[in-house]
C-alpha cells in the first residue's frame, strides 16, 4: 500500500509534512482536498474529524497533523527508511 497524504496549499501543517516527506525521499501521493469535496469526505472519515494533513500509512494506519518528529518515528518502524 502506498502513502496518501491529505491536504490543502493554505495549510501549513501540510507544507511543512510535505516538506519532510519530500527530504526523507519518501514516495506518496498527495490528495488535494480544497478543490475535491469526495477527498474531504474521505480525509474526514479516515481521521474521524475535520483536520489536516491526514497521512495513511502503508500498514493502513494514519496519522493526523503530525509532528516531524512522529512521523519520521513511524516512518522508520513501517521500514519506509531507514
Amino acid at each position: 500500500m502506498e502513502i496518501r497524504m491529505y491536504g490543502a496549499d493554505w495549510c501549513g501543517d501540510c507544507r511543512r509534512t510535505k516538506a519532510q516527506l519530500d527530504g526523507l525521499g519518501v514516495a506518496y501521493v498527495y490528495l488535494d482536498v480544497e478543490h475535491d469535496d469526495a477527498l474531504r469526505d474521505e480525509a474526514v472519515a479516515i481521521a474521524g474529524r475535520q483536520s489536516i494533513p491526514v497521512v495513511v500509512l502503508p500498514d493502513g494506519s494514519h496519522m493526523v497533523e503530525p509532528s516531524n518528529p512522529d512521523l519520521e518515528v513511524r516512518l522508520r518502524e513501517l521500514g519506509v527508511i531507514a
